[in-house]
């Protein structure tokens, strides 16, 4: 990678983190981009949105866009992105001020077990969905 490329790189990084903490929300760039895995973390930004844990947040910027513009066109005026490949997890793609209003909300919940919640989600979704009779016996639990 070329010296002007890691500028631009470190730039949209500290901007990331600057937009965080002017909203309230404690963000903290990973040294040397996560290349050092700095206590075990590879992204770019940490992002304190509840509890201890950080969401681990990668950054990429391109001058012409090539790739974000599909992204963009798919999501059109709506507030979120849904990707979905095969024998996947789904990911989801959201305008930043999007993002912001999600992360404040949830900063306001101060629920005691949330990373352990998130983290229970993020298996189930990894592991696929419920069939449908578990998932209305669920429900009605």
């Amino acid at each position: 990678m070329g010296k002007s490329s890691r500028d631009k790189g470190l730039r949209r990084e500290r901007a990331i983190v600057e937009i965080h903490r002017k909203c309230g929300i404690r963000a903290e760039r990973v040294p040397l981009s996560g290349a050092v895995r700095y206590r075990g973390n590879g992204a770019d930004v940490d992002l304190y949105v509840r509890g201890t844990e950080p969401l681990k947040a990668e950054i990429k910027a391109r001058g012409d866009g090539d790739g974000f513009k599909t992204l963009e066109r798919w999501l059109g005026g709506n507030d979120a992105l849904i990707l979905w490949r095969d024998r996947a997890s789904p990911m989801v793609v959201l305008p930043l001020h999007i993002w912001l209003e999600l992360a404040r909300r949830s900063m306001r919940c101060l629920e005691p077990d949330a990373d352990r919640c998130r983290r229970e989600r993020r298996r189930q979704a990894e592991e696929g969905t419920q069939p449908a009779a578990d998932a209305l016996t669920a429900a009605a639990a």
